[in-house]
């Protein structure tokens, strides 16, 4: 699918603003994306079918630029010499029937000027004299930056004294794929061959290869130069054919721009980390947290088993019983030396950790009340179920003996006495004695007396019950935290994989594959030497 040039740039601005917003990209990249030009020639239009060529004069103060408009519009429209130096005048040139709608408010300048001509023959276009750029007015540079998304062909103009000069070949470098580009070496009657090569070369080094460079003379008194061949060069480019090449040769230089500037978003925050890295990383982490922090609860454990086997009546009747707190200051600390810890490592990575930090800030308030609800569920539990399995098991069998040993004793012992009166009535032998009552209450009383003894001397000790089940609770709300931080970075793997899926979509909607091949430049015509990719 094609996608126009500006509405890349409105999806990448709407991804960029979400993105700084969550702390995926920082705000001077989001910055960056956010200034992005989606000015084009065409925005001074109103829609219609074609458009006059934009040609502007561009170059430094005392160049001759100016010279060069007047020269062309055969009168002075344009102020020149000692009058400009601190001008931010931008002068239009074109016929009186092209109507230039409302400019836009980007283009702050406190004057503009425009003149008319009525010549059919320079219908199609709109000449421009820019602000000197390297004036003593500092607006001038950023203003003449602002109008050079408007241009279609930028004649650059040179004198012999000020073919180097640095602050217009760092724009030219800069701006270079994006415009149409002639140059004109102005003052030629004071040059020398020497500084032309010289200049030529310069434009191999900044990307063409056959630049047209035309020597021309701006004086009271004709000479001969090539300012006509200049005039003609212009005039043969302003047709409809020409503008839409131009057109569509700055939409896909922008885009191709555009694109880079995703890839190298792309590449900060890409990383070759994975989920299973990140875990393992906070695993390694947190089990040296958990050591320490054990370490640490070794002495409030105890003092929190004896209180609490003090308290265990009021503990298990009433939830509302009073809490001993075993996450202080100290504990919270480790805890969040060890999320911070973790972040470190995690930026070692190349990895945004503004994310990381804002989804783990929840956490570090809900340590505490996680270990606080575990260590309670655990002291209640091992409260209501003291002792260990097996323990547990022996004591419900000495409570089942202590009534099954007297019940069985009493028995053998009724039953003795029935026997024994049975027998002394049938043989007339004498009843059961002294000796057998005194051994029979002697035998009642021991089977009921040792499983009553071994139950209140077997019984588990409640301190020992809480402190076991405060440890267990340290180790489950150990085992949550660590959970929840692992489902915290699955959920921050998943939200990164999803801002690079936007960017390569975004990437791709750059790619240029849109080009009409009807409107491809010809590589033998003088447009094409007038292009730098």
């Amino acid at each position: 699918m094609v996608y126009d040039y500006s509405e890349v740039v409105g999806r990448t601005q709407q991804w960029a603003e979400q993105a700084s917003a969550a702390g995926w990209i920082s705000h001077a990249t989001a910055g960056s994306l956010a200034e992005l030009d989606t000015k084009t020639p065409d925005s001074l239009f109103s829609q219609q079918e074609a458009r006059p060529l934009i040609v502007a004069f561009m170059g430094g103060s005392g160049v001759g630029k100016s010279s060069l408009l007047n020269r062309l519009a055969g009168k002075p429209i344009a102020r020149v010499g000692v009058e400009r130096p601190t001008s931010r005048e931008v002068t239009l040139f074109h016929h009186h029937s092209v109507a230039i709608q409302q400019l836009p408010e980007h283009l702050p300048i406190t004057h503009i000027k425009i003149a008319q001509h009525e010549e059919e023959s320079k219908k199609q276009i709109i000449w421009i004299d820019m602000p000197d750029f390297d004036s003593t007015e500092q607006g001038n540079k950023q203003l003449v930056l602002q109008w050079l998304p408007h241009i279609d062909v930028l004649v650059y103009v040179v004198s012999p004294e000020r073919y180097r000069d640095e602050k217009a070949w760092q724009i030219l470098l800069t701006e270079g794929a994006k415009h149409a580009w002639l140059f004109v070496l102005n003052q030629w009657d004071r040059g020398q061959p020497e500084q032309y090569d010289d200049f030529k070369q310069q434009l191999h080094k900044a990307g063409f290869f056959e630049p047209i460079i035309f020597k021309t003379i701006c004086t009271d008194e004709w000479q001969e130069d090539e300012f006509a061949a200049l005039e003609e060069t212009i005039m043969n480019l302003a047709h409809g054919h020409t503008v839409q090449q131009l057109q569509q040769r700055g939409q896909v230089q922008r885009k191709k721009a555009l694109q880079q500037q995703l890839e190298n978003v792309r590449t900060g925050l890409a990383a070759q980390t994975t989920l299973a890295d990140l875990q393992n990383l906070w695993l390694q982490q947190w089990q040296q947290a958990c050591a320490v922090l054990r370490q640490g609860f070794s002495w409030p454990i105890k003092n929190a088993a004896s209180y609490y086997a003090e308290h265990a009546p009021d503990l298990l009747a009433s939830p509302q019983a009073r809490r001993v707190e075993l996450w202080d200051h100290w504990a919270q600390a480790r805890f969040d030396d060890a999320l911070d810890t973790f972040i470190l490592d995690v930026a070692q990575q190349s990895l945004p950790v503004a994310p990381l930090k804002t989804a783990l800030a929840e956490l570090r308030g809900k340590a505490g009340k996680t270990l606080q609800a575990q260590t309670e569920l655990g002291v209640r539990q091992a409260l209501a179920n003291p002792g260990h399995l097996l323990h547990r098991g022996f004591l419900k069998a000495m409570r089942l003996a202590e009534i099954t040993l007297p019940l069985a004793a009493m028995g053998w012992v009724g039953y003795q006495v029935f026997m024994g009166f049975y027998h002394s009535n049938q043989t007339s032998t004498h009843y059961l004695g002294v000796d057998f009552a005194v051994h029979s209450t002697l035998l009642i009383a021991i089977t009921w007396l040792v499983p009553f003894f071994i139950l209140k001397k077997a019984q588990p000790s409640l301190q020992k019950s809480a402190s076991k089940g405060l440890d267990k609770g340290i180790g489950q709300a150990f085992g949550l935290l660590e959970d929840e931080v692992l489902q915290t970075l699955a959920a921050f793997a998943e939200g990164h994989t999803g801002q690079l899926q936007q960017l390569d979509n975004l990437i791709g909607q750059c790619n240029c594959q849109d080009m009409d091949t009807r409107l491809m430049v010809d590589s033998n015509s003088a447009l094409n030497r007038m292009l730098i990719e």
